[in-house]
């Protein structure tokens, strides 16, 4: 079997990240360590980090006319991921605030810019959608762009993987078109009105749920019947703002291999794991080599 084709309908953002010992409180100033400009977002991160984990990855979204465009195309080509879709609109584009603790822990505040303008998918758009193995999509664009691509997939026999975050309300049509939802408690309980303590409250909706939980790994769920709590890896964490996406797209890849789902949701822990080991976002999304070798490691 080849690369399974992962396509990712997302956000683009420019990462402005700053590092500092704590995180600023309300009215506070922190002086910090270090700043970096990093390519992400949501959508290009999860592309990037199926593409490193072994798929072949097409993005759809869009960017801005700005210099960060220019900065986060050239990341995705950089990565293997096919851009040839991407919209260019004119003004800004996404950005994100970033800062990170002493801790590894995280505070950010993303601005939409050209990801607003993400709406209403073109026939192309659509005819990539439709030869996809698995779709992947977030909620960085209008939800109406990713209920439109899930539900083109979907008609098209195309697996739909939606990683619900940022947490808001999700329309009908969108969660009868989901075959996969990742989601950490907080996204979950948003969902359900459950968290950790019930994961299978989400089969009401979805056929298939993922709830990340950290470094303490994560638990799948289905309605066959399946339940198991799938430990994390213990690593020293440097920065985890990307390490969900990482999840997401390891998770895509092993489920467009056609692994058992739990061993996919472990390999999936690995890639967070690897991914906490370094600063910024696309940066420290990990190669294949990467998360085969701390999901050999385990014991």
């Amino acid at each position: 079997m080849g690369a399974p084709r992962v396509v990712v309908a997302g956000s683009a953002n420019m990462d402005l990240v700053a590092t500092a010992p704590v995180l600023p409180r309300p009215g506070e100033t922190v002086l910090g360590h270090d700043f970096a400009m990093v390519p992400g977002g949501k959508g290009a991160n999860q592309a990037i980090a199926a593409a490193r984990a072994g798929a072949s990855c097409v993005f759809l979204g869009a960017i801005g006319s700005d210099s960060f465009g220019v900065t986060l195309r050239a990341r995705l080509g950089a990565s293997k991921v096919d851009s040839t879709q991407v919209r260019v609109v004119y003004g800004t584009s996404g950005v994100a605030l970033i800062v990170v603790d002493d801790e590894g822990e995280n505070a950010i505040v993303a601005t939409p810019g050209a990801n607003a303008a993400f709406t209403t998918l073109t026939e192309a758009e659509l005819d990539v959608v439709r030869t996809a193995d698995v779709l992947v999509a977030q909620l960085e664009i209008p939800v109406e762009t990713v209920t439109e691509a899930a539900v083109a997939a979907k008609a098209a026999g195309v697996r739909v993987l939606l990683n619900a975050a940022p947490a808001r309300e999700l329309p009908a049509a969108l969660l009868d078109a989901v075959d996969l939802l990742v989601v950490n408690e907080g996204e979950a309980f948003a969902i359900s009105g459950r968290g950790r303590d019930d994961p299978a409250a989400l089969l009401a909706v979805v056929p298939r749920a993922v709830v990340t939980l950290g470094g303490e790994g994560a638990w799948y769920c289905d309605r066959s019947g399946v339940s198991a709590l799938v430990p994390g890896f213990k690593v020293d964490t440097v920065d985890s703002t990307a390490a969900g996406d990482a999840f997401t797209g390891a998770l895509a890849v092993a489920w467009g291999e056609g692994r058992d789902m739990v061993e996919a949701v472990r390999w999936a822990c690995a890639a967070g794991a690897a991914c906490v080991r370094r600063l910024g976002a696309s940066v420290s999304l990990p190669q294949r080599a990467e998360i085969d070798e701390l999901f050999d490691s385990a014991p």
